[in-house]
């Protein structure tokens, strides 16, 4: 067997502390999106982060009301592509399909449904948008085959610490109908949970960039305090 070879990297001075993403991530057979190969997904709406991250794609959905404002913020920074929550929870019907419409005109790549997103919602948004849609999947209620036949693109499995079951679950709930269906997973946060994940059929991990911000600041704050430290 051959050693893997050496990929060289070519940086600067001042962007040399981006966030990165982890390495295990690489073993994923990836996905692609409009011809881009994503592996690994970041899942933020801090610009900041988004602005300066080495992942494939960017995961930006949040807990709040779809919001236009923070998606055009987004798409404003990102050099990836976008894929945007739009709902399906409180916000569905036509709520979901209008902020769908935004993002595509605005460059997002695909669009996110939540867990509780009904069919007649899901429905709505593909007679809108032409891009892909991603249905997230929490627990092993839905039933996977009518998701898929209303217009759902590919998975985005997020199951906590039974995510790995979850991926393999749905895997087998779609091995009659399509054994290689798009799944994105949340991966953990080891590598082996990430690894585990892909083994069990996720072709791409999102990860989290909680705190990131805070703790590079923190980091170079240090540093500068160290280089201004008095000298004998």
């Amino acid at each position: 067997m051959t050693d893997r070879p050496i990929i060289p990297n070519l940086t600067s001075a001042l962007r040399d502390h981006i966030v990165e993403s982890p390495d295990v991530i690489r073993k994923a057979s990836g996905i692609r999106l409009f011809g881009k190969r994503i592996k690994t997904i970041v899942y933020s709406t801090d610009v900041a982060v988004i602005a300066n991250c080495d992942a494939d794609a960017i995961l930006a959905v949040y807990p709040w009301t779809p919001n236009t404002r923070i998606l055009d913020a987004i798409s404003r920074v990102a050099n990836v592509p976008i894929l945007a929550g739009v709902g399906g929870g409180l916000t569905k019907g036509l709520r979901s399909a209008t902020v769908a419409r935004f993002a595509e005109e605005n460059g997002a790549q695909a669009v996110v449904l939540n867990a509780p997103t009904s069919l007649e919602t899901l429905r709505s948004v593909r007679r809108i948008v032409d891009i892909p849609i991603f249905y997230t999947v929490v627990n092993q209620t839905p039933n996977l085959a009518a998701y898929l036949d209303a217009g759902v693109n590919a998975l985005n499995i997020a199951g906590g610490r039974d995510t790995a079951a979850l991926v393999a679950w749905a895997r087998t709930q779609l091995a009659d109908v399509d054994p290689h269906f798009p799944i994105i997973a949340s991966g953990g946060k080891t590598d082996a949970q990430i690894e585990a994940t892909i083994q069990a059929g996720a072709n791409a991990i999102t990860y989290t960039a909680y705190g990131m911000t805070e703790k590079t600041f923190h980091e170079k704050m240090a540093k500068y305090r160290d280089e201004q430290a008095p000298q004998d």
